[in-house]
C-alpha cells in the first residue's frame, strides 16, 4: 500500500503519438491536507476514492490505497469536494518495462503537462523519453491537491 512514483515536467506533446491510451479524468479533495488526501476521481465511465498520506522525505513515497466505485456515487462525491476540481486528460506510454502516465491539465490548471512513472523501489531506473523534461518529485507543487487548491495559472500572480 505504499506508492513510489517520479514525477517530471514534460517538454514536448510528442508523447500523444506513443500512447496506448487515454481518458479523461474529473477529480476533486474530500480532504486536501499534506497529512491525509482523500480523492474522488471519475476516469473514463469509472469511479474512484483514494486515500494518500503524507510524502516520505524526498517526495517519491507514501502510503496509498483506492477502491473502485460506482461512478454514479463518484458524481454525487464529487459534490461535497472542496473547492478547486482538477481537470486532465491522461495519456499511457509504454517505455521499456514501465507506463509513463502524461497528464495534460485544463481549466484553471492549462497549460501544465507532467509525467508520473510508478516505481517498485527508490532506486529503481526506468527508460526516460525524449520529451521527459525537469524532474519535479519533491516540489509539493506539482501534487495535484496543491493545485486544487492553487491552480498553475495563478503562479505567475
Amino acid at each position: 500500500m505504499v506508492e513510489i512514483e517520479r514525477k517530471f515536467l514534460v517538454k514536448s506533446t510528442d508523447f500523444k503519438e506513443q500512447a496506448f491510451t487515454q481518458n479523461k479524468i474529473a477529480q476533486g479533495y474530500l480532504s486536501a491536507v499534506p497529512e491525509r488526501t482523500v480523492r474522488v476521481r471519475i476516469k473514463g465511465n469509472k469511479g474512484f476514492i483514494t486515500i494518500k498520506g503524507i510524502s516520505q522525505q524526498g517526495g517519491m513515497s507514501r502510503f496509498e490505497w483506492e477502491n473502485e466505485i460506482p461512478v454514479d456515487e463518484a458524481q454525487e462525491l464529487l459534490k461535497l469536494c472542496e473547492k478547486g476540481k482538477i481537470e486532465k486528460t491522461r495519456f499511457e506510454i509504454k517505455s521499456g518495462n514501465h507506463i509513463i502516465e502524461v497528464d495534460e491539465f485544463y481549466g484553471e490548471n492549462e497549460g501544465l503537462v507532467m509525467a508520473e512513472v510508478e516505481l517498485t523501489s527508490e532506486e529503481e531506473t526506468f527508460e526516460k523519453p525524449e520529451w521527459l523534461g525537469e524532474e519535479v518529485t519533491n516540489d509539493e507543487r506539482y501534487y495535484n491537491a496543491y493545485l486544487s487548491k492553487n491552480p498553475f495559472k495563478q503562479w505567475g500572480k
